[in-house]
């Protein structure tokens, strides 16, 4: 249970061992970028800040009202003024919660659409990132900057700025109003606010402390259950016989929430003693002071008067524990802030050159790497002096162990990255020349990894041609080898594939991403591994569909299975990111080198599961 503010409760807000460590640098480049969201909002913000003004004012009346009501109404005994004061300060009552409304309409508007800004421009930059970008950042984080992280600035702007106008608005005018009625009491008032305070920041910091520890206690009961209560901790724990051990490690930790949660509710109760006791204290002094004023010194002080100034103490005891608190709303909006703005300072690595072309002729699809390197990291280098050729309607298969960089080679193409060294060129074009979404229009990639929306055969299908027609998808579907598991479904095209397309079998998922990128009709064709996870059918069904693609336009094949590397015209072997070997099968299968071992470890195990599968289906 978290640390309650106002005098309902321990209040005071607190920073952690960590956010004191971290508070961000606030500078005036910081302030002016933050205040650039608001800027296009100024009018309402004047609105807002009217509101605020009139409402905190009208807010204080009834408390100035309340000495009329007692000294003209009660003691002079005028029925008449007694109902007009009441009358009135009901009317101010309604009246500044009628403008809290208006002023709460207005801050959530403005927050609402700074945050829609923030979220569409954040979505806006993400997606011009490169992959560099996701592979190297955690996705959760990721999201949690599009989400949590800007909807914590509409709290900002709906409760942090409105909490610092609202309150020292507040107390201002209260100290005025005091100061104005008598000068005395208002001072012995101000001296008996810390009073109030002291107590609530103290066991502010004792709670916040003993609720720490019982998140802390929680997070490692919820810990526990997780590993030991899945269905794979479970079984792990009686393999083991661990059923006692376990046992009493849960034992000990609940013990410990017990005993801190008992803390945190006698830390509360201890505060509310404090607070009822010094709510009291405060009063008296006033009543005290007031009457002797009243009694030897100053006749004219009245009774409603020395109320009035009571009411108003109250009054400021919650702007005043607010504005303390300020401190820590203030750096945590700041960080808040800086970790939005990380983001949006990250350089687009990837992005069109100002004078980038766009070819009017149809693409060949022609490739050509010259002296090309490229790393992630400096210390770590990825590919080294690449040169290859690949003429239109031609086929390179690229093979190598894992890790060699074959993937790394053909993400080049389409500049998911871009090279640290050479040029790759397609038609005769440097990449970073073209423009990006005709480069990556006229490239097709079926990767090992087959992603699928949550969504009908069809959407995916559209999502690469949203115009197609019925005839356009079934024949992709057709050179796909996918259109007869499609018409076996009750309802084709529209049957649903799950999340990430969970419903599909490994080799119907692949066959739905080829047709899905035949749609796009590809002047070049990669298949990156598309088959090296699947079983002996779903390959050979995927291997019918590819051969014949391979075969009428330019492709490039990341491939262990030996038919599809033997329908290339050349092979390139990687191994530690350079061509070590190339040629034709013949010509290197007896060359001694990398690809005679790979020939005869993974192709050939291939070939294996390949001729085991035909002879069982023989028998049957």
């Amino acid at each position: 249970m978290p640390p309650v503010g106002g005098p309902g409760g321990p209040g005071g807000r607190f920073l952690s061992e960590d956010e004191r460590n971290n508070r961000p640098k606030v500078t005036k480049a910081l302030l002016k970028r933050i205040f650039s969201y608001l800027k296009p909002y100024w009018k309402q913000m004047l609105v807002v800040l009217v509101a605020i003004i009139v409402s905190s004012i009208m807010n204080l009346l009834p408390s100035v009202l309340t000495g009329k009501i007692i000294d003209e109404g009660l003691i002079n005994r005028s029925l008449k003024k007694l109902i007009f004061f009441i009358l009135m300060s009901l009317a101010v009552t309604l009246g500044a919660n009628l403008i809290g409304v208006l002023e709460s309409y207005m801050n959530t508007w403005i927050a609402q659409h700074i945050t829609y800004d923030m979220r569409n421009k954040m979505y806006l930059h993400l997606q011009k990132m490169s992959q560099r970008f996701f592979t190297s950042n955690n996705q959760g984080d990721i999201i949690t900057r599009m989400t949590s992280d800007i909807s914590g600035v509409q709290q900002i702007i709906t409760n942090t700025l409105t909490s610092i106008l609202s309150n020292s608005i507040t107390l201002i005018v209260a100290m005025i109003v005091m100061f104005r009625s008598n000068w005395i009491l208002a001072i012995v008032g101000i001296l008996v606010v810390p009073l109030f305070v002291i107590p609530t920041r103290s066991a502010g910091k004792t709670r916040w402390s003993i609720t720490n520890a019982s998140q802390a206690c929680s997070d490692e009961i919820n810990g526990i259950l997780n590993e030991t209560m899945s269905v794979s901790g479970q079984l792990l724990v009686k393999l083991f016989g661990m059923e006692n051990t376990e046992y009493e490690k849960y034992e000990s930790v609940n013990s410990r929430m017990v005993k801190l949660n008992i803390r945190e509710s006698m830390a509360g109760r201890w505060f509310r003693v404090a607070l009822s006791t010094f709510s009291s204290i405060g009063p008296m002094l006033i009543y005290l002071a007031g009457g002797i004023l009243m009694m030897k010194y100053d006749s004219s002080l009245t009774v409603g008067d020395i109320t009035v100034l009571v009411a108003l103490l109250g009054k400021m005891y919650g702007p005043v524990n607010q504005l303390l608190n300020i401190q820590v709303d203030w750096i945590r909006s700041m960080a808040l802030f800086t970790r939005i703005f990380d983001y949006f300072d990250m350089p687009v690595e990837i992005e069109n050159a100002p004078d980038a072309v766009t070819p009017q002729t149809p693409p060949e699809g022609r490739v050509e790497f010259s002296k090309v390197g490229f790393y992630y990291d400096e210390e770590r280098q990825i590919l080294n002096d690449i040169n290859f050729k690949l003429d239109g309607g031609k086929c390179i298969a690229v093979v190598g162990p894992s890790g060699s960089g074959k993937s790394t080679l053909v993400n080049l193409i389409p500049r998911l990255y871009d090279v640290t060294a050479g040029r790759v060129t397609f038609d005769g074009i440097d990449v970073r020349k073209i423009d990006l979404s005709y480069l990556r229009r006229h490239i097709g990639i079926v990767s090992q990894e087959t992603y699928l929306f949550n969504g009908t055969i069809r959407e995916n299908l559209l999502y690469a041609k949203p115009d197609a027609t019925e005839d356009e998808l079934i024949n992709a579907c057709k050179q796909a080898n996918i259109y007869d598991f499609i018409q076996c479904q009750d309802t084709g095209l529209d049957t649903v594939v799950g999340n990430r397309g969970l419903k599909l079998s490994g080799g119907e998922k692949q066959r739905i991403s080829i047709a899905r990128v035949l749609l796009k009709d590809p002047a070049l064709m990669i298949f990156d591994e598309a088959t090296s996870a699947l079983d002996s059918i779903s390959e050979q069904k995927i291997q019918d569909a590819i051969e014949p693609l391979i075969a009428s336009r330019t492709s490039i094949l990341i491939a262990h299975r030996l038919s599809t590397i033997l329908a290339a015209d050349e092979i390139l072997v990687i191994k530690d990111g350079t061509i070590a070997e190339r040629g034709n099968h013949s010509e290197l299968v007896g060359a001694g080198g990398v690809y005679t071992q790979l020939y005869e470890t993974q192709f050939s195990k291939a070939i294996n599961s390949v001729e085991k599968f035909d002879y069982t289906e023989g028998e049957d």
